[in-house]
């Protein structure tokens, strides 16, 4: 157990550090002090270490401890969560390339009304991340590897409510009417009736995209956390340095997010 505990551990402090330096007030005192492409580097930087430090963990351990649900053997449950799986990537793959300029980006100006995979989920990259991670939880064979997805799941679930707040905050009543429209559970607005489904507006080359990685994936599944996790740390903290570059260009361009409002 004591790997399970480490994991979740190192979880929480990726979740609690990632979640309290982008609240408003501590954000706002690290860019007073920082500056805007300071704050983005002492940001990147915490994320990455303590993301790099969960990974290489679960790395080291992924074969020990209890067993996990090991669902996977049954058929009639491992298909529909493996379909998760490939939902949840061609998600993310729409949910990062729809990012700029979406009512949910950070540095939005204006709130406009809900478009495209917005209409299935507003927060698609999250969505993605949880779908994923909420599968691989019900798939895992030992329970640290139950523990690494619901981390992740932990991080997805609470990164959608603390957007949502930080933009609720800073547009008022059109981000609250954008809400309204949409939903973060995919399809939920649209069987609710509060939102339909536009086929024409879907970026399927981003969605498609994401079916070719997770099938990729798939491909490579034994091996991508050997070698300590590094393939998994160099991916993810390389593409989350690609976006934070992209960002300070961004600020750089635009000037920074629109304020919180009073």
């Amino acid at each position: 157990m004591t790997a399970v505990l480490a994991v979740a551990g190192l979880w929480l402090l990726f979740a609690a550090t990632h979640v309290g330096l982008a609240t408003g007030r501590v954000r706002a005192a690290l860019v007073a002090r920082l500056g805007e492409p300071g704050f983005g580097a002492l940001f990147s930087v915490v994320a990455s270490v303590t993301f790099a430090a969960a990974v290489a963990c679960y790395a080291a351990h992924r074969a020990d401890g209890p067993a996990g649900p090991a669902l996977g053997g049954m058929a009639a449950v491992r298909w529909p969560l493996i379909g998760l799986i490939v939902a949840g990537t061609a998600l993310v793959s729409a949910g990062s390339v729809g990012y700029p300029g979406a009512p949910y980006d950070m540095f939005a100006r204006t709130v406009r009304a809900p478009r495209g995979i917005e209409r299935v989920t507003r927060h698609p990259f999250f969505a993605g991340v949880a779908l994923f991670a909420v599968a691989h939880m019900l798939l895992a064979t030992r329970l640290v590897g139950t523990v690494m997805a619901g981390g992740l799941a932990l991080v997805a679930i609470v990164g959608t409510r603390h957007q949502d707040a930080k933009l609720l905050a800073r547009f008022g009543r059109p981000y609250a009417e954008y809400l309204a429209a949409t939903s973060i559970v995919p399809f939920a607005a649209i069987l609710a009736g509060r939102q339909r489904l536009v086929w024409r507006e879907l970026p399927l080359a981003p969605l498609a995209i994401g079916v070719v990685l997770a099938a990729g994936l798939r491909a490579v599944h034994g091996s991508i956390f050997a070698h300590g996790g590094a393939w998994v740390i160099v991916s993810v903290v390389g593409a989350a340095g690609i976006f934070t570059w992209q960002t300070w260009r961004r600020t750089r361009r635009t000037g920074p997010p629109v304020p919180v409002r009073a």
